[in-house]
């Protein structure tokens, strides 16, 4: 009875923040789809841009996950004023990261070349990635606006954002990718810069979020001094560092199965590159639950309820397993027909159908990582899901997938075994430690 009662709750902010994240996805599904009109190489470079882009981008966003924590813990003690403050340390915390984030992005392509990766993809890769890093700062801004929106329950603006946004970058692919409308024809490099102008438009959209939510309230945040505040920004960084470790450790690890994947024929790296996109897909449903996780339990715990913040957290996850052990049924009985929403090249299709069977086995568990570590993160632990992430993917899933790609000379089913074998270990683990942390409420 009480988990029904949950549900309602739990869906009100997972639903539309799932839909948000589906639009934040769809933006690298259509930026995939019409790099698939330019041939298996500009689809291969754009696969591994964003690869190599969004690990370390989503890093940077990860050092503002802690304002889940902090804003809906203060939220669920009806302290707004210090919800207000998280927000303006986040918004600092934004300011600083995005040069090192930019620098490193800029380092991408020699390094590339000095691991022997495909020349023709890497005549691609680099201006598109000089493009992709202008929208670096807008992306924080648009991160820090979103946790705080969402931690105090409003969450209609940031699936506004991200499904408006996929208009604009759409717009802005037809046009730059193909000289429509009078722009100039720039190719793959055009999809780079269409993206960078559509995060201007999500953070723009949500500052509006935010100004109009202080204008119904008593503009009690533009009252306030927007000195940074130390104390808070390293409280922030003592729980975002161990979250942007996490993303790290798997962003950076598909980077590399994906330059593995770049040492093969480009045929093989095209159907690598669309099986990634097509897993994120399904991924974004329990990363909205994820954060809807991180909000009701934070504001369950910060309300000194300890049995209402587990309750939250068993609803979230049995919402995230459900969906994605549908995710899984559908991946195994239709991959050929999934595939061909991306390219019609036969050699890519086939190659992709073995991969999304694989990617079917660890759907479940996927699923149950995801939203285990929103969970987690709304009682203040960061870093259990750091340590699993770590273990999962660098000491099994990375190895495994070498070994099977290049020495047992399976190629890209090799990697994907790896994938595999990581996210069924990660899984297993956050949940274990869910019950453990647990057990006594």
């Amino acid at each position: 009875m009480a988990a029904r009662r949950e549900l309602g709750p739990m869906l009100r902010i997972a639903a539309p923040l799932a839909l948000a994240e589906l639009g934040w996805m769809a933006m690298g599904l259509v930026d995939t789809i019409m790099a698939g009109r330019l041939g298996a190489a500009a689809v291969g470079a754009g696969g591994l841009a964003a690869m190599l882009f969004y690990p370390i981008a989503v890093c940077g966003m990860g050092m503002l996950f802690g304002m889940d924590t902090l804003v809906a813990q203060a939220f669920g003690a009806n302290d707004v004023q210090d919800c207000r403050r998280t927000l303006i340390s986040g918004t600092w915390m934004a300011l600083m990261i995005t040069p090192p984030l930019m620098l490193v992005l800029l380092a991408l392509e020699p390094v590339l070349r000095a691991s022997g990766s495909n020349p023709q993809i890497l005549a691609l890769f680099g201006p598109l990635i000089r493009a992709l890093m202008w929208g670096v700062l807008p992306l924080l801004f648009y991160t820090a606006f979103r946790r705080y929106l969402q931690a105090i329950n409003i969450v209609k603006p940031v699936t506004f954002a991200l499904v408006s946004a996929n208009i604009v970058n759409a717009a802005g692919d037809w046009a730059l990718m193909f000289g429509h409308w009078g722009a100039p024809r720039m190719g793959l490099v055009g999809a780079g810069w269409s993206t960078s102008i559509s995060r201007v438009y999500m953070a723009a959209v949500l500052l509006v979020a935010v100004v109009s939510h202080e204008r119904r309230t008593g503009n009690l945040l533009f009252a306030m001094s927007w000195r940074p505040r130390w104390e808070r920004i390293r409280r922030l960084v003592d729980l975002g560092l161990p979250a942007a470790g996490q993303i790290l450790f798997e962003g950076v690890v598909f980077g590399l199965v994906t330059v593995f994947a770049s040492r093969l024929d480009e045929a093989s790296l095209a159907a690598h590159s669309i099986a990634v996109n097509v897993i994120g897909t399904t991924y974004m449903v329990p990363l909205g639950i994820c954060s809807a996780a991180a909000v009701r339990v934070g504001q369950a715990f910060g309300a000194k309820d300890r049995r209402g913040a587990t309750l939250r957290g068993w609803t979230a996850l049995a919402l995230g397993a459900g969906f994605m052990a549908c995710a899984g049924i559908l991946l195994a009985a239709a991959p050929r027909w999934i595939l061909r929403v991306y390219t019609p090249d036969t050699s890519v299709i086939a190659r992709g159908a073995l991969l999304l069977r694989i990617a079917a086995v660890f759907q479940l568990f996927d699923g149950l990582q995801v939203v285990a570590t929103g969970a987690l993160r709304g009682i203040g632990d960061t870093r259990t899901p750091l340590a699993a992430h770590f273990a999962g993917y660098w000491l099994i899933g990375l190895p495994v997938a070498y070994a099977l790609c290049f020495p047992a000379g399976w190629g890209a089913p090799g990697i994907w075994v790896g994938l595999s074998a990581a996210l069924i270990a990660i899984g297993a683990m956050l949940v274990t430690v869910w019950r453990w942390r647990t057990a006594e409420a």
